[in-house]
């Protein structure tokens, strides 16, 4: 069985595209490949490693990559998970699916650090939420990526 091969792409690739990398891997298992960049590189944020965690699922390990060294690579899926990075994509060779999902920046959330992780929860829960969707635009399209449990 071939595992379809997905790319989170995000501006600084810090929360909203390592969050996703995180779940599906932890989500689907060995069913797809999945990776995450950045138009930027910067550092993985503390608190969307705390609001994993949560949820045991560690991505400490993570690291902040630009989207450059990915280029080169064949993806199934190019999904970006916030505007800005929508607007900077390349096109990706190989035929990958583009998906666009627009999320809040937790790391612009303001407040007290309790109320910064509920901002990283929140959007970590939407994430999962649209990945159990299994792709709901790109299935609806006939492409056959298969819903997560």
């Amino acid at each position: 069985m071939t595992r379809r091969r997905v790319l989170f792409v995000c501006t600084h690739n810090s929360a909203r595209s390592q969050m996703a990398e995180g779940l599906l891997r932890h989500q689907a298992g060995d069913r797809f490949e999945t990776a995450s960049a950045g138009t930027e590189a910067t550092r993985v944020h503390p608190l969307a490693i705390r609001a994993m965690d949560e949820l045991g699922i560690d991505i400490r390990s993570h690291a902040s990559k630009t989207l450059d060294r990915f280029l080169a690579e064949r993806w199934d899926f190019v999904v970006t998970v916030c505007d800005r990075a929508s607007e900077r994509c390349p096109v990706f060779p190989g035929g990958a699916t583009r998906l666009h999902w627009s999320f809040e920046d937790p790391s612009a959330a303001t407040g007290d650090e309790e109320q910064r992780l509920a901002v990283f929860r929140r959007v970590r829960d939407q994430i999962a939420a649209r990945l159990r969707d299994g792709f709901g635009e790109a299935h609806a399209a006939g492409l056959q990526a298969p819903p997560l449990p």
